[in-house]
């Protein structure tokens, strides 16, 4: 079996343009992996040392969704390894590690328009891409090892190098036994084989086994480190306080910060200002003694005002994003059925606060950063730091829960700017006031659904405008400015991410998606699910609304639209079959909904109703998930039931108003957050598959919320269209 990257991109999900912009690409480039004393690399991806443990690369920040068990497990099924011996570090900034199909899917192909010569993709974890991007890479990888591994036993024993096996770390033959730790330098030397043996000579007996976690214990001891726990020798310790969307700042009451003990200097910068003290405590309550005010010049906006906006850009006419027949003609003289549904702004709320840690000395910057894009951090950083970026450094750490928040390079601007001015280590972390009122926030929405049904009740044509922000875009802009023309220019004709899970799955004659792209002044960036979190919220509650028109049990409704996708209906029958499914009836409380997600399908079954204080509760959620193949059953678990209760957590709150350009968010406590006693009863069947396997970190999110507003309208008798669902809304 041979590896073909062009082909793996394709099959991966990457568009045909980011295909040819990596085939333009400069193909060689030599491995960075750094070996220590008593290991030997092979290649760009592992290491194994003289005492048999075998360190896996991992080009993926973790940040919670199990990359560091995933890749390396791939690794060493093919190598043969003892999973006790396999241990992991990042992977050093080399394009070999560059992620295509991470870009297009997390971007939802917005670079494929853009020329190839400027859509070189990054190192980027994002768009639930690490096995889809790199399993064959890391297959590649053991298979080679194991093969050089082979061929050194073969030579101690003078037999046929293609007749060694390999069994827990040992290579075997007729009998003979010896480690991998004493073959390892000898085996470095020999050329490898083409095409490689994946797959043979003993390899193959941990992938699709639930090996344990390679972080697990590490979070649970505490000794795991992140960018805040990084202590540096003569460290100091900075808080940062921000001001509206295009705030400068205009005044400090220097003297008032002076007299916290503990404070070292305040540094003031056109946008915000930082203390800097002995603590981070004493810098943050130096923040507050400061009493920093901020100028706009434009102005500020608030809830009305974006609301005001969205409505405003769907007056507009809209750019057709994706469509099939005429729907114009289909509508024509035609009874309709319309809704129109909302979605509010939607907070990440990750446990860990944006965090990072940097020193400079000797023209050098190192930065120690939760980032989802380390090179494109430290492009930012040099840039911030006037420095060039062969200068730069950069660390990627576990990240405690980022959600996509790290895919933004501030903290990396902001500690780099701090630590050139300082000339000292400092530690940089926003406080969670901080994190919540400069969120890069989910994008809101407004989507005008129309339909025509048939008399039998089919759906004859769909429409969903949506007005929304051009978040992609606007992301593009931030992450990399060196393509803002460019992306500037795609936003205008429209952002396929605004709209990105809002063509239905199913099988209906005539439909189209519009993009309606909204101003509302404040940044949008990319949450869990990304726009598929709201569009699967209109597109299944509208459906939802046409069964009962059509006078239909809705799941049998959906499924007698999807014969081209058989997968999907295998997903809402199980999960109905699970859930002890009773057609959604009035009284009930029972919903359902599903979504089809970078290669992954789901479906959801909600059991809900109001409780006395007229708030949604929900009882029971059941998910059927066929995402293919599966590498590590109980991470794939883990991450479904996790996605579930993110998508719990923004259909019941994780939202915020704005007032004068600031969120009104403050804290947990302010945002609705699901508690442990509001955690309901969860099932989550995985269906086998041999299919390749599809995306599941964001997985779990998109179908929670509307099968929870489908369950509530099962129990009260009214549709809920807003999100989060509040019933006064």
């Amino acid at each position: 079996m041979t590896f073909n990257r062009r082909g793996f991109l394709i099959g991966g999900g990457a568009g045909i343009g980011l295909v040819i912009a990596w085939g333009l690409w400069p193909r060689r480039y030599a491995p960075t992996l750094v070996a220590n004393s008593g290991e030997t690399p092979f290649g760009a991806w592992l290491k194994i040392g003289t005492d048999g443990h075998v360190t896996v690369a991992v080009p993926q920040v973790e940040h919670g969704q199990g990359v560091y068990t995933t890749l390396p497990q791939i690794v060493a099924d093919e190598l043969g390894a003892d999973w006790r011996t396999v241990g992991v570090e990042p992977a050093p900034l080399n394009p070999l590690y560059a992620n295509p199909v991470g870009l297009h899917d997390l971007f939802e192909g917005l670079f494929d328009r853009l020329p190839a010569s400027v859509a070189q993709p990054p190192m980027l974890t994002g768009g639930s891409s690490s096995i889809r991007m790199f399993e064959q890479a890391c297959r590649a990888a053991g298979a080679g090892a194991r093969a050089l591994l082979c061929m050194a036993a073969a030579k101690r024993w003078d037999a046929d190098w293609t007749e060694v096996a390999v069994d827990a770390g040992f290579c075997t033959h007729a009998g003979k036994r010896i480690r991998f730790a004493e073959l390892a330098e000898a085996a470095a030397t020999f050329a490898l084989p083409d095409p490689l043996p994946l797959g043979i000579q003993g390899a193959g007996k941990l992938a699709g086994t639930s090996v344990p976690r390679i972080d697990a214990a590490a979070k649970v001891d505490g000794s795991a480190n992140f960018a805040g726990d990084v202590r540096l020798a003569d460290m100091v310790h900075a808080a940062i306080r921000q001001g509206p969307v295009g705030g400068r700042l205009t005044k400090v009451d220097r003297a008032a910060a002076d007299r916290i003990r503990g404070v070292l200097s305040v540094v003031e910068n056109p946008n915000w200002v930082a203390a800097v003290a002995t603590t981070w405590w004493a810098a943050h309550k130096a923040l507050d003694a400061l009493a920093p005010r901020f100028e706009n010049a434009a102005p500020l906006p608030d809830t009305r005002s974006i609301d005001a906006a969205l409505e405003a850009a769907l007056a507009r006419p809209g750019t057709q994003m994706a469509s099939v027949g005429d729907v114009a003609a289909t509508f024509q003289g035609a009874k309709l059925v319309t809704a129109t549904y909302r979605a509010g702004l939607g907070l990440h709320a990750g446990i860990e606060t944006r965090s990072a840690t940097a020193s400079f000395s000797n023209g050098r910057l190192e930065l120690w950063l939760a980032t989802q894009a380390p090179g494109l951090a430290r492009t930012a950083a040099a840039r911030a730091a006037g420095l060039g970026e062969d200068s730069v450094v950069v660390h990627p750490m576990l990240i405690g829960g980022s959600f996509g928040a790290a895919l933004e390079p501030d903290i990396a601007e902001q500690a780099a700017i701090l630590a050139v001015k300082l000339r000292r280590p400092v530690s940089l972390v926003w406080s969670r006031g901080e994190e919540s009122l400069h969120d890069p926030y989910r994008a809101p929405a407004v989507a005008k659904m129309t339909a025509r049904l048939a008399p039998n009740g089919a759906i004859l044509g769909w429409s969903a405008k949506i007005a929304a922000p051009s978040t992609g875009a606007e992301m593009a802009r931030r992450m990399m400015p060196g393509l803002a023309t460019e992306a500037a220019l795609i936003g205008v004709r429209g952002d396929r991410y605004a709209v990105a899970g809002a063509t239905p799955a199913y099988r209906i004659p005539a439909y189209a998606i519009d993009h309606h792209a909204a101003e509302i002044g404040i940044p949008t960036g990319h949450l869990r699910g990304g726009a598929h979190g709201y569009a699967a919220f209109f597109t299944e509650c509208f459906l939802d609304e046409l069964a009962h028109v059509a006078q239909s049990e809705p799941m049998s409704f959906r499924i007698g639209m999807l014969g081209s996708a058989p997968r999907l209906a295998r997903c809402l029958s199980t999960a109905a079959a699970l859930g002890g499914w009773n057609g959604g009836v009035a009284g009930s409380g029972q919903g359902i909904a599903a979504h089809a997600f970078r290669g992954s399908y789901i479906a959801v079954m909600a059991e809900a109703h109001l409780g006395p204080d007229q708030r949604p509760v929900v009882d029971r959620l059941v998910a059927a998930v066929d995402c293919g193949a599966q590498i590590n059953p109980d991470i794939v678990r883990q991450q479904i039931e996790g996605g579930l209760i993110f998508g719990l957590a923004g259909a019941l709150g994780a939202s915020t108003g704005i007032t004068r350009g600031l969120a009104d968010a403050r804290g947990f406590d302010t945002i609705a957050l699901p508690r442990l006693a509001d955690t309901p009863d969860i099932t989550v069947e995985l269906i086998r598959s041999e299919e390749a396997p599809g995306g599941v970190g964001e997985l779990g999110v998109p179908a929670v919320a509307p099968a929870i507003a489908n369950a509530l309208h099962a129990s009260t008798g009214f549709r809920i269209r807003n999100l989060p669902l509040r019933p006064a809304a």
